[in-house]
């Protein structure tokens, strides 16, 4: 069964993660029947300083503003399964963690938490103060995956690009897509 994934864009540093988490929904696209993506101005402005660019504009799916509830995903009955919040600052952890659903992007989260659906959060922060563990906690009790964007080096990544994939490649595991990655013993 395709996915119905909604993406956040927060504007952590991390920019890398959420682009090589399109380009990775672009080549799954078979496995994919719809993506929605929510995108922060600060988002915007972190990607152009980070990445040197602007390309989120040319990625082939739907964005929403924030502020758009009329997004499918803004209510449980358009069935989205996943959502991807990638990079996800501490204050929309927080927000989500407290149940505020002030813009689309906390308001998705909280459907997809009371729809009992998968919401995976890629936190991009360091170090975690006491707040920051008791949100990620809370947020765990609801249901939601906490991904922290910590590479991984077993695989011997030569890039940043490569050493970014070993999170977002754990992402895409996590939202239940078949990815050919580098594997533990094989």
């Amino acid at each position: 069964m395709k996915k119905k994934i909604v993406i956040a864009i927060t504007g952590a540093s991390g920019a890398i993660y959420a682009k090589l988490l399109l380009e990775k929904l672009k080549q799954l696209n078979s496995q994919v029947a719809e993506v929605g993506i929510v995108m922060s101005d600060n988002a915007k402005q972190v990607w152009q300083v980070e990445l040197d660019n602007d390309d989120y504009k040319n990625y082939p799916y739907t964005f929403y503003e924030k502020s758009d509830f009329m997004a499918p995903f803004a209510s449980g009955s358009a069935k989205f399964d996943t959502m991807v919040i990638v990079p996800c600052s501490m204050g929309t952890l927080g927000r989500i963690a407290s149940g505020i659903s002030d813009d689309l992007v906390t308001r998705a989260a909280d459907v997809i938490l009371k729809e009992r659906r998968k919401l995976i959060l890629v936190a991009r922060d360091t170090p975690f103060n006491l707040i920051h563990i008791r949100n990620m906690q809370t947020v765990t009790e609801a249901g939601g995956i906490i991904c922290p964007a910590i590479p991984s080096f077993y695989s011997k990544p030569q890039t940043i690009e490569e050493l970014a994939l070993t999170v977002v490649n754990r992402v895409i595991d996590l939202i239940g897509l078949e990815n050919e990655s580098y594997r533990w013993g094989n």
